[in-house]
């Protein structure tokens, strides 16, 4: 038998249950008026971004964002106006929200998503570009057919060759493995992982390329790998503010490229 997250979907049929109509109903209930967020937006899984934004005085809540779980906040940085939301942890919880920041007038979303190394390619804490994130969460399966991987927008990842060699932090470019269960990652899997040749673990990625493909929607994701899974005494260690201030420049040159494509 298949399990049911495999058995029962019809991917081409429209979902009775929208984000346009869920908005709708919280508007009303909140008394939130109708209106644009910024069309470039950040999800901050970790909220250190977010935070350090609030703390300093750089970022405000968002009048226009309806939903009912989390807050939007706004900030500019170059001329560019964005928005970001912070703890937005895990593919279902991801995906959710980035189906309602689309319809709220989103055009790019950034992932910037702290990951465990499983390649160790270099020294954390540094980002990894996620080309394409092994499926082994479940939300994507509600958008896509069953295959090994998801992977961002050719197009969009063309559109961002090169936008990070200038950089002052380094910006690498892999797959990651996307995990619903982070507690869960046994040597078996890890080994798995690195003979894929496997950057990074994080709890993302996967669903929201699926989420990207279907709904034809502009989704970039990071993999800011900053731990070895706590197998080493002072793992964990993101740099100045969290890391907030080097995920802000990759955030920075991501949307720089993208509006002069």
């Amino acid at each position: 038998m298949l399990p049911p997250i495999l058995t029962n979907k019809i991917y081409p049929a429209p979902s009775v249950f929208t984000p346009d109509n869920l908005l709708r109903e919280a508007r009303r209930q909140k008394s939130i008026p109708q209106g644009n967020i910024p069309a470039i937006c950040i999800l901050d899984p970790d909220g250190d971004i977010a935070q350090h934004l609030v703390s300093t005085g750089q970022a405000i809540v968002h009048p226009y964002w309806a939903c009912y779980h989390t807050k939007l906040y706004s900030f500019t940085r170059d001329g560019i106006a964005f928005g970001i939301i912070p703890h937005v942890v895990g593919a279902s919880f991801a995906v959710l929200v980035a189906e309602e920041l689309f319809v709220s007038g989103c055009k790019l979303l950034v992932s910037v998503t702290s990951a465990g190394q499983i390649v160790p390619v270099a020294q954390p804490p540094y980002f990894v570009l996620i080309e394409r994130a092994l499926r082994d969460e479940g939300t994507s399966y509600h958008y896509l057919p069953p295959a090994p991987y998801t992977a961002i927008n050719p197009a969009l990842l063309t559109c961002l060759d090169g936008a990070f060699g200038t950089a002052a932090v380094q910006v690498l470019q892999g797959a990651t493995w996307t995990t619903d269960a982070p507690f869960r990652e046994t040597v078996e899997a890890i080994e798995y992982a690195r003979s894929e040749g496997i950057l990074g673990v994080e709890m993302e990625a996967a669903a929201l390329y699926a989420f990207a493909q279907v709904k034809m929607k502009d989704v970039v994701c990071f993999a800011h790998i900053t731990n070895q899974m706590a197998q080493i005494e002072g793992d964990f260690e993101k740099g100045l503010d969290q890391g907030s201030h080097d995920a802000l420049k990759v955030i920075l040159l991501a949307a720089k490229r993208y509006l002069n494509r």
